[in-house]
């Protein structure tokens, strides 16, 4: 079988046309689903038809007797005759189009309604000198504010809230979910700013009191200290006993290593803490007493990592509450690949009849 002069421009051109359908087809998927993907198994129809119309025009060559080319040769050219498979392509590329609108892809728009059910925590820590402590790295205070503050920026959908307590205790910062103002003023806080002692009692109540009139679901105390009770007009366990009736839990942390820290036992006249050894004295059966009654949990933290550990535990027991609602909506996006489809049809029905007409 003797090949045609121009069955290589043809096979470009047929090529050309399975592959920018090709690119379409991946396009497609790449952006959108569709609704009946089986369609996308009729495009092999198009490789079909090009290799049908390569072997038609090949075999089917008009012949004629010369006595010589010349003329032929140096002849002008014909750009419609260059032109003369035109029709074809654009009719194999408008079926693909078609096809693949068959295919229905759809362009899907998806949104979630996101619901935070937060958590109220007051976090109740203990600020008395024996918390500047060296058992702790620098010591038990700035530990243990330094592990809080990690906590809160944790919690973002939280509402937090920060007592300090000494003898006394007082709100250094109300139930706020303005985390950066809660950070600035737990460090703004400091040893010896009211009447020295450990008032845990005082410091517990001030806390649930931040908690009555809250509406949250979950409602939380962490309590903080190194030491014992001594000094208040409020007992730890009568508070305790308000936790439990108000349902807030009261999850209790004693810090301090095992056996004896070096810690404070008197201030010189320049403000200068003088620093001995002395025993550690946790009333680790008091803590555990008053979160039992509340269904929390008591931890002891013996050192930083210790501590970072609890503040990971509470976190991970007191999850902040997400309700998600998915939406979604589809869109049918075969129109425009349809209309293209028709138009290169049409178009290929035009020219094949008018400029591009050709006979057998």
């Amino acid at each position: 079988m003797r090949r045609s002069p121009d069955l290589l421009p043809l096979i470009a051109l047929l090529v050309a046309v399975n592959a920018a359908l090709l690119a379409a087809w991946w396009w497609l998927v790449g952006h959108f689903e569709l609704g009946t993907p089986a369609w996308t198994w009729a495009l092999a129809v198009v490789p079909t038809l090009s290799v049908w119309y390569a072997i038609r025009r090949n075999q089917r060559q008009p012949r004629a007797t010369l006595s010589t080319l010349g003329a032929l040769r140096s002849g002008p050219a014909d750009l419609l005759a260059h032109l003369r498979h035109l029709p074809f392509a654009l009719a194999l590329l408008g079926l693909g189009l078609m096809l693949l609108a068959m295919a229905r892809p759809q362009s899907k728009d998806s949104w979630r309604d996101v619901t935070h059910e937060g958590i109220d925590i007051v976090i109740a820590m203990d600020y008395s000198a024996s918390m500047l402590a060296k058992d702790f790295k620098p010591d038990r205070l700035e530990a243990a504010r330094e592990m809080g503050i990690q906590f809160i920026n944790g919690r973002p959908n939280d509402r937090i809230g920060l007592v300090v307590y000494e003898g006394e205790a007082f709100t250094q910062c109300p139930l706020t979910t303005d985390h950066a103002v809660l950070k600035d003023l737990f460090l703004q806080a400091r040893t010896g700013m009211i009447t020295g002692g450990t008032a845990i009692g005082m410091g517990l109540a001030t806390a649930i009191n931040r908690l009555r009139e809250s509406t949250s679901k979950s409602k939380v105390v962490i309590l903080l200290t190194d030491g014992m009770n001594n000094a208040g007009t409020i007992q730890p366990m009568d508070a305790a006993q308000i936790a439990q009736e108000l349902g807030i839990r009261v999850y209790t942390i004693g810090v301090g290593s095992r056996g004896t820290a070096l810690s404070p036992v008197a201030i010189y006249p320049n403000g200068q803490y003088k620093f001995e050894q002395v025993p550690v004295d946790i009333d680790d059966d008091m803590l555990q007493h008053i979160a039992a009654m509340t269904g929390a949990r008591y931890f002891r933290a013996t050192d930083e990592k210790k501590l970072r550990t609890i503040y990971q535990e509470i976190d991970r027991l007191e999850k902040t509450r997400l309700k998600v609602t998915e939406h979604n909506r589809r869109t049918d996006e075969y129109f425009r690949p349809l209309l293209a489809g028709c138009s290169l049809l049409l178009l290929s029905l035009l020219l094949g009849n008018t400029l591009l007409r050709t006979t057998p």
